[in-house]
């Protein structure tokens, strides 16, 4: 996925380029089918990124399946967490927020910091997001979605998620002094 990234990070130029000698609409299929050509000619696919998740997306499936389910997680304990088959609540509001909930969950929290941290380094690496100003927002927003879509669920799922993103920021961050974009 990261080599892939760094493929399209060095044709960006040259998709400009391109972008500049068709920059009439009725041109932009002319346009898209000399993006794929230079995609082709140099061997970087924009999807290439989009398969490593796609293989990942049933084992997503289910561990959100497993986490709550699991007897194995019941009464178990993780640092402030009681209950890894539960949310973790490590303040309880005295009102209930819609679709958050009426407490805070600390793993949920921790996640979404490291998510916003992971999105901010993908947009620094990402050539295609500073093209569409659109899906540079979607990208901050997903993890807001997430802070309350996980705030009610099991805390084991928010810990997975938290721990799997650091270690998907250090392999960024490896990748990144591995590769050389020359």
């Amino acid at each position: 996925s990261f080599k892939s990234t760094a493929k399209m990070r060095v044709l960006k130029p040259e998709v400009d380029e391109i972008n500049k000698r068709f920059p009439k609409k009725e041109d932009a299929m002319k346009k898209q089918q000399a993006v794929m050509a230079l995609y082709k000619k140099a061997g970087a696919s924009p999807m290439g990124g989009c398969l490593p998740m796609l293989l990942q997306l049933p084992i997503l499936i289910a561990l959100f399946r497993f986490f709550p389910a699991s007897i194995e997680l019941r009464q178990e304990s993780l640092l402030w967490a009681d209950d890894l088959s539960s949310y973790d609540s490590v303040l309880n509001l005295p009102f209930n927020i819609p679709f958050y909930g009426d407490h805070v969950s600390l793993w949920v929290l921790l996640m979404t910091i490291i998510n916003f941290i992971y999105m901010h380094m993908n947009n620094k690496n990402n050539p295609q997001s500073t093209g569409m100003p659109g899906m540079k927002t979607m990208m901050y927003i997903m993890p807001l979605f997430m802070l309350f879509f996980f705030n009610s669920y099991a805390s084991s799922l928010s810990y997975y998620y938290f721990v799997s993103l650091l270690i998907t920021i250090l392999q960024t961050w490896a990748f990144q002094k591995m590769v050389d974009d020359k």
